[in-house]
């Protein structure tokens, strides 16, 4: 059976698969033009996002700004009438100033997490802009959709539930995640039920999209099944020609094996999912990487007690340095085994997602 499109309010997306922010600098104006052409949502990293701009270090917040805005125009140029997103974190410093800049650039819709977005709905007001939170949990929903009911009229235009699997930074605690006691078809089915009687309210569907740990077509035919009405996808889209990270970025994707992926806490506290490489070995050791200059990136980050720069290390890698830095990852980064071109993974996930399919 046909999938359904993806609908969040007048934005329409042909197939319901929407690019998971990967930053820094993996999913950029390149890797979302090619799934927004696709009929998915293509999503930017906004995360220091001016890392190739040549006074990022001396100028942070304007080269960010200025990169951010180039990365919109360029992936709107690319795409058509294909719909753009950008991803920001809430941890972020300078918050505020990132997302008005995106919206003065006329992005489609932003989706954010590392945080509750509580102070979203006022910064896109009187705008086209949708608005997405990330969370992991009912309990999360049930805050951020009543918080924006209270103080803005407003609830989200969609919700994003990444669960467990995903790669980088995760919203759970170490011990839940090692211990893998998170069922993401039984949390979307709690959410379902959380934002109906917001839903019923306002006389209008809250989408929820599915990510972490999706990476077939079966996995999108399931949790359509169970409810969501899209998947978020990160990890497939890496090891594309599209996307923006360099050769050496792919390549650990493509060679990556399943007791390479491990949990790790990175220097702002939070756990995250990565493939282990040699900077990680050192880090283990206690060899502490020279901070070159600290750009004040996240707000959580003490810089004067950091095992290493999290911004440092992921643009080495991002950039080729893959041994001097940080390569995040989903769970199930080792069934790559290839670079393959976008158009060929949505041929693949869709022609196997609607052979399975059926519409409840």
């Amino acid at each position: 059976m046909k999938l359904p499109k993806l609908k969040i309010g007048s934005l329409i997306a042909e197939t319901p698969i929407v690019l998971g922010g990967m930053g820094i600098g993996v999913s950029g104006s390149k890797l979302a033009a090619a799934v927004a052409n696709q009929g998915g949502i293509g999503v930017i990293s906004g995360v220091n996002i001016g890392y190739n701009e040549p006074d990022f270090t001396t100028n942070h917040l304007q080269a960010n700004i200025r990169a951010l805005k180039k990365e919109i125009r360029k992936a709107k140029q690319n795409s058509l009438r294909g719909i753009i997103g950008v991803n920001f974190m809430v941890a972020m410093n300078k918050y505020k100033e990132h997302v008005k800049a995106a919206v003065e650039e006329g992005i489609d819709i932003i989706i954010s997490g590392a945080g509750l977005p509580i102070e979203l709905p006022e910064l896109v007001k009187n705008t086209k802009t949708k608005i997405a939170p990330i969370i992991s949990s009912a309990k999360a929903a049930n805050l951020i959709t009543k918080l924006w009911d209270k103080k803005y009229n407003t609830i989200p235009d969609a919700i994003v539930l990444e669960g467990i699997e995903a790669g980088g930074h995760l919203g759970f605690k170490k011990k839940s995640i090692e211990d893998n006691n998170f069922n993401l078809k039984e949390t979307l089915i709690e959410i379902i039920k959380t934002i109906k009687p917001f839903e019923e309210k306002y006389n209008r569907k809250v989408p929820i999209i599915v990510g972490g740990g999706i990476f077939t077509g079966a996995d999108i035919a399931e949790y359509l099944e169970a409810g969501a009405s899209a998947v978020q996808m990160s990890t497939r889209f890496v090891a594309t020609e599209e996307c923006d990270a360099s050769k050496e970025f792919k390549e650990m994707y493509v060679n990556a094996k399943k007791e390479d992926v491990e949990i790790i806490i990175s220097p702002v506290g939070m756990p995250g999912r990565a493939v282990n490489n040699e900077f990680l070995n050192k880090i283990k050791k206690g060899i502490k990487p020279k901070i070159e200059k600290c750009s004040n990136c996240l707000k959580s980050c003490n810089y004067n007690e950091a095992p290493y720069c999290i911004s440092q290390a992921l643009i080495n890698s991002v950039k080729g340095n893959v041994k001097n830095g940080l390569v995040f990852a989903g769970s199930n980064v080792y069934k790559i085994d290839k670079i393959q071109t976008v158009k060929q993974i949505f041929k693949e996930l869709i022609t196997e997602s609607e052979k399975l399919y059926k519409e409840k």
